[in-house]
This record gives C-alpha cells, structure tokens and sequence, in this order.
C-alpha cells in the first residue's frame, strides 16, 4: 500500500496535501468547476436557444434541427478530445494544453453572442477545438497525482467529480433560471464566457501547486509549439465548423475515428509483447460500449429532456410565461445537485464495501449505471402514462426522480471509469486513452441527438411552444424505447463481468 511517505518521496509528485490528498487535487478541482460552469452554463440554454432563434421561424421543425445541432456539437467536444490528449503526451504537455484550450474556449464563449445562424456555428467550432486540448488532459493529470498503487485515486477522482458537478449545478441556474428567463437566454452565454475566464486566471495559479506534473519535455519547452498547436486549433475549428452543417458526414466520421482508435490500441498492445497489456486494453474497448450506451440515453438530459421539461411539465417556481423563457433551465442543476450530496456516499460506499469483500468490479458497476438509467426512463413513460393534469403537464417531482436516477447510475459509472482508464493504460499513453474515452462519450452525444431529433419532432405544440413541437405521446413512445435498450445492456454487462474482469488482471 502507498503510504504518505512514499508520496512525498516520489519523483515528479508534488509534495503536501490537504485532507489526505495531494494540494494539486484541489487546484484542479477548482479549474475544472469554472470550466464546467462554462459548458453546463451555455448547455442549459443551448438546444433551446438555437430552437427557438435560429429555427422556429424557417418552416421546419425547429426542436428536432436544434437537437442535431446539440448533439452534433457535444459529440465534436468529445471527439476532439483524443487530439489533444495526443498533443498533450507528444508536443505541449498537459498544463500548456489546458492554458491553450481554455483560451480559444472563451473567444468561442463570446462569439456565441452574435444572433447569427454562422456566426454562431464559428463559436461553437472555437469552443469545440479549445475543449480537445482542455478536458482529457485535466482528468488526465489527476491521475498523475498519484502512483500506480495508491488507494486513494478513486477517491481523489471522486473528489474531482464534484468540483465538475458544483459548476454544473451553480451554471445553470445562473445562465437559464435566472439570466435568461430576465433578459434573454443569449446573455447566458455571456455568463458562460466569464467562467471560462476564471478558469484560464486559476490554472495560473495552480501552477505552482502542480510543480513538475504536466510540464513538457526539455527538448519540448519552447514556446514557438504553442503558437503552432494554437493555429493548428484555428485551422481544425473551420473543419468543425463544416461538420455541424453535415450531421451525417459527423457521423461517418466518428464511427471512423472510433474503428481506428480500437485499431490503434490493439496495435500497440501487441506491439509491446506484453500479452497482459493487451488484454487490458481489449477490457478498456469493452467498457467503452458500454460508456457510450449509457451516456447516449442520459444525454437526453440537455435536448430532448429540456425541451420536455419547457413544454410537458408544471413549473417548479413561478408563471409558465418565465417558466418557457428559461426557468425551465434549473432541471439541469438538480443532476450536479444529487451528486454533490450522494458523491461523497458512493466514494466512501467504494472502500467499506472493498474491506468486506463485497465491491462490486468495475464491470458490474458500469452494468448498475446502465440499469438505473434505463429505471430513469421508465418513471417518466409511467409518469406520461399517469399523472398528466388537465393541462397536459406532468408534474415536476416526477422529472426530478427521474433525474436521481440517472445520477445514481452516474456515480456508478462516470467517476470509475476515468479512474479505471489511467489504471489500465500503459503510462505513455494515458492521454490517449483518457482521449478515447471522450471519443466513446462523442459516439453517444451524436447517438443522442438523433434520438432526442425524434422524441422532440412533430407537428404538436400549444401555447407558447412552436407549433412543430412533439406530442408528449412521442416523448412516451421514444423513453420507452430507451428504458429497454438501457435495460438490456445493463443485464448484458452484468453476465459478461467474469470474462472482463479476467481481461483486467487485477485492476480494480
């Protein structure tokens, strides 16, 4: 077991801590919260902003155009990420790749201000080629914190999902249920592009906490990389640009990064004549279906469920009026919420149930995420089926169980698995890995949209909802659909454990 001591005597960890975990843990902790509060921020308001300015008025159906746009767009800042876990591990380091993303994050954050269709797409191509450089490399460097066998990683990447999810549950509240619904949901993005400013002003200070982790080689130091990576950036942005007006060209695409990743792993772990290696990588592959799966349904939560929430359910505050101008916003809160108070239950759950022989593998846990989100979606076909009011509405304590649901089954998954892919990785290529992770998240964001473009479309509405908005018998059919997919995988995963866990050799 790793000791305090061998902590601090090990090269290349910076030494101290504070409440049992390296000092670094909560410096970057506290960049990615901003960062995040950036993201959940323009999130909460994104599908329905892009709805109701840019499409409610062309002739089509406006909520399905905009959940393509949003899921095409939360798949490319996943994708992207296994370029800049590449450039991380091979051209800047970690820390100067985070500083680089955070800045063309925030110059995308406040083009979104301009009330233009392209205009528009050029900030969310800015904000997609800054996150690549950014998100896999944060996550990646917690793992740096600790060595191999150090108890404590799952731990600290629990700890580390909450300060994700503190600024996911402050944004939306700010950005949606407050700004928006008072001057109009475009000024969240104002809000959004502030946090991205904080978090690039906290990585400056953090520095000094991170000590040698992240930097770049010696032979790597030079500052004319960075200016090369950052219109290399600029460059991608137009291709990303391109791709959100072609949904289905994005989609062969992925499915094309997606082959050649598994490719590429099974390559190298051959490559390295190391036949443990290999399997876990095999095992690693596994488990990023079932990743993608899982966050294909729960990332209805920003499309299809927003637009459910605007349109199907009674308001938690206020008149309906402010709740459709953005109150509906404050159901993406109540996700980081729940998992701010159970976060810390399931980190300590992990290790009391490790002592008494009963923590569930790896596998397992992946397999409960999916199961109860699957659950998730069944309570609101039963809720649809049930509970409407005269109005049509459902009301908004049932969406809220739906949405403890779905982050029970978060915590089961989520936080693992970034604990579980710097476990099975060879060190060399963790940012890679950590990459492909997000590369199995960007499958499911474009798997999502396509499926909240067919829950949202119709030719429904009443209200101030568009008339092309979907029936909530539609929503029903599609959540049906889900809970059974979702159910399936899960038992799936749940027979199939033995066989991965014997691929991980050891790793827990």
């Amino acid at each position: 077991m790793t000791t305090q001591t061998d902590m601090a005597n090990t090269p290349g960890i910076p030494p101290g801590e504070f409440l049992g975990h390296p000092k670094a843990l909560w410096q970057l902790s506290n960049i990615e919260m901003w960062e995040r509060f950036s993201y959940y921020g323009m999130r909460a308001v994104l599908a329905v902003y892009v709805a109701t300015t840019f499409f409610s008025h062309m002739g089509t159906n406006a909520n399905s155009e905009a959940s393509l746009v949003y899921g095409g767009y939360t798949a490319l800042v996943y994708a992207t990420g296994i370029i800049g876990g590449y450039i991380a591990d091979h051209v800047l380091g970690y820390q100067r790749s985070i500083l680089l993303g955070a800045i063309i994050m925030a110059a995308g954050l406040f083009v979104l201000l301009i009330e233009d269709l392209n205009w528009f797409l050029v900030g969310l191509a800015l904000i997609v080629a800054g996150n690549g450089l950014f998100k896999p490399n944060i996550s990646t460097m917690i793992g740096k914190l600790y060595t191999p066998g150090d108890i404590r990683r799952d731990s600290g990447f629990t700890i580390f999902y909450m300060g994700i999810n503190l600024g996911a549950l402050i944004a939306p509240l700010i950005t949606s249920a407050w700004i928006g619904a008072t001057w109009g949901l475009k000024y969240g993005f104002l809000a959004a592009g502030i946090g991205m400013i904080l978090s690039t002003l906290f990585l400056e200070v953090a520095k000094k906490s991170l000590g040698h982790i992240g930097l770049p080689q010696e032979d790597k130091d030079g500052w004319g990389r960075f200016f090369a990576v950052g219109a290399g950036a600029i460059a991608m942005a137009g291709v990303v640009f391109f791709l959100l007006s072609e949904s289905t060209i994005l989609g062969y695409l992925l499915i094309g990064i997606m082959l050649a990743l598994m490719a590429y792993f099974i390559i190298a772990g051959i490559r390295s004549g190391d036949k443990v290696q290999l399997q876990r990588y095999i095992a690693m592959l596994i488990l990023f279906v079932a990743n993608a799966c899982f966050w294909a349904l729960f990332e209805q939560a920003g499309s299809s469920m927003n637009f459910f929430a605007r349109e199907f359910v009674t308001p938690m505050f206020g008149s309906m009026e402010t709740w459709q101008s953005g109150g509906f916003g404050i159901f993406q809160s109540l996700n980081p919420l729940y998992i701010l108070l159970f976060a810390p239950l399931f980190a300590a759950l992990w290790p009391w149930l490790e002592k008494r022989g009963l923590n569930p593998s790896i596998p397992r846990k992946f397999a409960l995420g999916l199961i109860q989100v699957a659950l998730g979606f069944y309570v609101l076909v039963f809720a649809i089926n049930n509970f409407q009011n005269a109005a049509g509405l459902v009301p908004w304590i049932l969406l809220a169980l739906v949405y403890l649901l779905h982050t029970s089954g978060e915590l089961c998954l989520s936080p693992i698995g970034l604990s579980m892919v710097t476990k099975l990785a060879a060190e060399k290529e963790t940012g890679m890995a950590m990459g492909g992770w997000f590369l199995s998240i960007a499958m499911a964001q474009y798997v999502a949209g396509l499926i909240a473009a067919v829950a949202s479309g119709g030719t429904g509405g009443h209200g101030a909802i568009p008339a092309t908005a979907a029936p909530i018998g539609q929503y029903a059919d599609t959540y049906m659909m889900l809970f059974w997919i979702g159910l399936g995988f899960g038992v799936a995963y749940l027979v199939v454990a033995p066989l991965i866990n014997k691929l991980m050799h050891g790793v827990k």
